[in-house]
């Protein structure tokens, strides 16, 4: 593999491995609120579903600009 192909690797790697992590962050937070007070579920839910959408979205935004800076010299 050529550095090219490395680096596309690796940036891809980066923007995937990002919001998995804050996905991650988000569920165990979620967990341990709900444990906290579950009675404050709807509120927390909400909350949840906004963050994980932002969270898909910006792994998503960040491949499609990838794919545009490396795929145009291919």
């Amino acid at each position: 593999m050529d550095s090219h192909a490395m680096m596309l690797v690796g940036v891809m790697m980066t923007a995937v491995l990002g919001p998995a992590l804050v996905i991650a962050v988000v569920g165990f937070a979620t967990v341990k609120a709900l444990g906290r007070n579950p009675s404050a579920a709807p509120k927390i839910y909400l909350g949840v579903i906004l963050m994980l959408i932002f969270a898909e979205a910006t792994s998503v935004i960040s491949l499609l600009v990838i794919f545009q800076l490396f795929g145009a010299g291919a």
